[in-house]
């Protein structure tokens, strides 16, 4: 089983059959922020990141935290609403306690979906570990918890001169009496340079093919084992086996006798054993550098060791595992490689598109299921239009098939939410598209005005102005107004309506065709000369980077449109639009 969804994971996991899930791994947004935000950017590190900012009300006391609060104690009860209870009179109508009740209710659905054997692991920072374990004592009982794992993330800071670094972050780990424990993968394989003293000492032997080993003893720790004493190479003692297996094991060059008369021992591999176990101190997994191959540019993307180890611990091939905050993408790439079945969800449209990608690139197609949520018809885009309006901006650009993404971070929005680029003819830059989104029901002439504004302002050869219901006949003839874009491709309405209504009926915008653009594209500009050539007529030309974006404006990738790999700018996916 494979699911990936879209959504509001409380909405979602409230449609999840009970115990029908064996391990929940979530790494919630840390209460270090105004707002949870889903991040991304390119593997260029000149790129600025993105932020699909969503769960606004996750972070400050309001209505949604109130009901939160109010279903807790009369629906919940028990003690997390006697936890929950208690954490308000201490905290008040604070942006923690905000953070603390809506995590709550989505704890609560994480204990229902839960089977009675699973385990869950709540990653998080001692911002909020401590509330946290509270809560999590409360749903899921202070006897079912069985580790804090402290992850160290990074090495310690130089120049702390009033504290300590915060290097760590916090694993809590509860689980049932029946839960799955792989205890083989509790232990690491030793290391040739990283063997103590201690374990060098005792394997200091080596074989003749390099592999180091200890004699240890074959002699019977109880005393009185009649079919057990014999005489074996002149020697007889209690042994720990019995006569034939001590033969099988002479013969195949694993009992050794050191010299005549002395007691045979038993040569025991290094390589063979199970290695160093674990503690619940985890310093060996280093966090993502900028160049790690698997970065896909979340600030806080987990690397894939971390959540290998974290499920090949807790489960097995038919586990299902769930992560309600599936980011990036990580934990559904280590179950996909682990085999498991998983579940993952994420309220951010980019984030989706993300992992799409990831997977299909690790995996192939075949192994990406369709996700769900996304909206399909016209009633589903008006519904996440009025809930969520900044996701609804983002799916539109995915909807028309967007290289670039716009974000505002600060000032107004320059009436710029995405832009597309397409080839216009041998030796010439690439044509540029800009798109706006309004997903409201008042949509006015003004509106598409401001844009042709934009338009000109920007020099762009074209516009999209996309919105719900069909443009009236006064924003079709102020749409008009823009002229015609000419094109390599032909003269092509300038600026064009596009409607979600319409769009779901089959009709589509006239646009020039458009193609996959390598990352490097958007990366560092290219130094212009005076120098003059020849446009070679039938070789594709990319004669600019695209860069830029105002003070105050993030621009963000489209992983469907651009491709990751740097030496060729083909996709897999093929050319085109989103499949949302």
């Amino acid at each position: 089983m494979r699911r990936l969804y879209f959504g509001d994971n409380l909405e979602i996991l409230r449609d999840v059959s009970a115990h029908s899930v064996d391990f929940v791994y979530l790494d919630p947004p840390f209460n270090s922020q105004a707002r949870y935000n889903v991040l991304f950017k390119s593997p260029k590190e000149d790129v600025a990141s993105a932020q699909a900012s969503a769960f606004v009300d996750f972070w400050s006391w309001g209505v949604e935290s109130e009901l939160a609060y109010h279903d807790l104690l009369t629906k919940v009860g028990g003690p997390t609403g006697v936890f929950v209870q208690a954490l308000r009179s201490a905290l008040g109508e604070s942006d923690m306690m905000a953070y603390l009740v809506m995590m709550a209710v989505r704890l609560h659905e994480l204990r229902r979906v839960l089977k009675p054997s699973g385990g869950l692991m709540l990653h998080c920072d001692p911002t909020a570990s401590h509330y946290l374990k509270i809560l999590l004592d409360g749903i899921f009982g202070a006897v079912h918890f069985k580790n804090e794992i402290v992850w160290q993330r990074s090495l310690s800071k130089s120049l702390m001169k009033r504290r300590l670094p915060s290097n760590h972050d916090i694993i809590l780990y509860y689980a049932g009496p029946e839960s799955v424990w792989n205890e083989r993968s509790a232990f690491m394989p030793y290391q040739q340079d990283l063997l103590s003293a201690k374990t060098a000492e005792k394997y200091s032997s080596r074989d003749r093919e390099g592999r180091q080993f200890q004699l240890t003893s074959l002699i019977n720790p109880a005393a009185d084992r009649p079919n057990l004493t014999y005489e074996f190479l002149g020697v007889t003692r209690v042994w720990r086996w019995t006569r034939e297996r001590m033969q099988e094991a002479y013969e195949a060059g694993l009992v050794v006798q050191t010299a005549p008369g002395r007691v045979p021992r038993l040569k025991r591999y290094l390589d063979e054993q199970k290695g160093v176990a674990l503690s619940d101190v985890w310093p060996d997994i280093p966090p993502l550098n900028s160049q790690a191959r698997e970065r896909l540019g979340y600030p806080t993307q987990k690397p894939l060791a971390l959540l290998t180890r974290i499920l090949e611990l807790t489960t097995t091939a038919e586990s299902t595992v769930l992560d309600p905050f599936c980011g990036c993408g990580t934990t559904v790439h280590a179950a996909e490689a682990l085999g498991r079945n998983w579940i993952g969800i994420d309220v951010s449209i980019h984030a989706v598109h993300v992992i799409e990608r990831r997977l299909a690139e690790a995996f192939g197609q075949a192994r990406v299921p369709r996700a769900e949520g996304i909206p399909a018809d016209y009633d589903a885009a008006e519904r996440l239009a009025r809930t969520l309006p900044f996701q609804f901006q983002w799916w539109a650009n995915y909807l028309v098939g967007v290289h670039r993404l716009h974000e505002v971070k600060r000032g107004p929005d320059r009436g710029i939410d995405g832009e597309l680029f397409f080839p216009n003819g041998p030796g010439r830059p690439y044509g540029r598209l800009l798109t706006y989104v309004k997903g409201g029901k008042v949509v006015t002439p003004a509106m598409v005005r401001e844009f042709r504004g934009v338009l000109e302002r920007e020099g762009a050869e074209m516009g999209l102005f996309i919105c719900l219901d069909p443009p009236s006949a006064a924003m079709v003839r102020e749409a008009a107004t823009a002229g015609l874009a000419v094109t390599v491709h032909g003269k092509i309405p300038r600026l064009q309506i596009v409607s979600i209504s319409d769009w779901f009926r089959g009709q589509r915008p006239n646009l020039p065709p458009t193609e996959h653009l390598p990352y490097a594209a958007f990366s560092t500009p290219l130094k212009r000369t005076q120098k003059t050539y020849k446009p070679d007529p039938i070789q594709r030309e990319l004669p600019l980077s695209f860069v830029g974006g105002k003070a105050g404006a993030v621009a963000h990738l489209n992983p469907v449109t651009v491709a990751r790999d740097l030496d060729d700018g083909q996709s897999e996916n093929g050319t085109g639009a989103s499949s949302a």
